[in-house]
């Protein structure tokens, strides 16, 4: 408890690997439903909406099918990135608690 309290040993692992999952699987969720709300109730959003879904409803079968198909490959590069964004704080995080242990021992072997 004190390597917490001061700081010597770091819990962002759990919290990082919830703030990863907060990320990945509840943030779109959630903005998919928050998205009626916002086209209901900001004027500036229902204009963009309606420009959007005319230009959507102009394409041909085949154009859609391409746009899903971008739309779901960009969506999962950008679920990659977030994946590596938060595997690099990991291991920014487990390098300073290995390097903290090996400094320690060190230390307490003179």
């Amino acid at each position: 408890m004190k390597d917490i309290l001061t700081f010597n040993t770091f819990i962002t692992q759990d919290i990082l690997v919830f703030f990863y999952y907060v990320g990945a699987v509840l943030m779109p969720v959630v903005l998919y439903f928050f998205k009626d709300y916002l086209i209901e109730n900001i004027s500036f959003v229902k204009t963009i909406y309606d420009k959007l879904y005319m230009f959507y409803s102009s394409f041909s079968s085949k154009r859609k099918i391409v746009f899903w198909m971008m739309f779901i490959t960009i969506f999962l590069c950008m679920e990659l990135c977030w994946r590596m964004m938060f595997e690099a704080m990991i291991g920014y995080f487990d390098m300073h608690d290995y390097l903290y242990k090996i400094a320690n021992k060190i230390g307490g072997e003179k």
